[in-house]
Formats: C-alpha cells, structure tokens, sequence
C-alpha cells in the first residue's frame, strides 16, 4: 500500500466537520481561570464574559469554593425572529476549587468587572495532626 500526502488545498470533510462548534461546544462553557499564589494569599481570576453580577453565586463548603453562573435567554427569545446560529452559551455553569477547611466564606473577598471576576482567597494553615509513624512488618 503505497501513502500519498494530501495537497493543502484539498476538501478535508472530517477536519471541517469537526471544526464545527457542535463538536467543540463544551469549550465555551468552560471558566478560563488563572490562579496567583503571593506570600499571604491566592488571586483567582475567572473569565465569565456576558455574565452580570446578579448572574453570579460563590460559596463555600466542605473546604470547597464554588462558583456558579447563570445565563438566562428568556429576553432573547422573546424578541423576534428566529436564531440561524447560536455560539454563545446560555445556561448553567459552575466551577469548584479546593481552598481548606479552615476558609470560611468571610475570608474571601470577591469583585465582579467587565467580564472578569476576581478573588482574593488568604493562605491560613490546616491544623491537622500528624498521625503516629507506623511500620509495616515484612513477613518471610
């Protein structure tokens, strides 16, 4: 069997199928994040374009910080006419990060700006005691 490369300006059907957001829709719900780690505290920076204030809930639980947001398409679809593509996301999405038990929703500081939600998390230390080293006998 003998290979022959493929000229560039040959048709791809797999690669432009593929290239359709129906393929890749899961990327856009996803929050881009960055994460910042300084002496005394953690800045998260998390990318929610679209999203108002009010479309945003943070909590904290089980030593977990969650973010969730919520777009809502009602005034969309109540204006006229009919969507031909739709590439913007709407719905539900939510994103969790480990923080400790010992973070409590009052030591979190949070902004909302142009798109863009920032956290300042402070570093605090786990008190959590070491358990006894213990051996394993090896038998023969």
């Amino acid at each position: 069997m003998m290979m022959i490369p493929r000229r560039k300006n040959e048709f791809d059907l797999l690669g432009e199928m593929f290239a359709d957001p129906f393929f890749t829709e899961h990327e856009s719900k996803i929050m881009k994040t960055d994460i910042k780690e300084k002496n005394d505290k953690y800045l998260i920076d998390v990318e929610l374009p679209g999203y108002q204030k009010e479309d945003i809930k943070i909590d904290v639980e089980d030593g977990y910080l969650t973010v969730h947001a919520e777009t809502n398409s009602d005034k969309e679809e109540k204006e006229d006419g009919k969507f031909i593509r739709r590439e913007r996301y709407v719905g539900t999405c939510s994103r969790s990060f480990y923080v400790g038990t010992e973070i409590q929703s009052e030591d979190i500081k949070a902004s909302f700006k142009n798109g863009m939600l920032k956290l300042e998390i402070p570093k605090k230390d786990e008190k959590k005691e070491l358990p006894e080293k213990k051996y394993i006998q090896i038998d023969d």
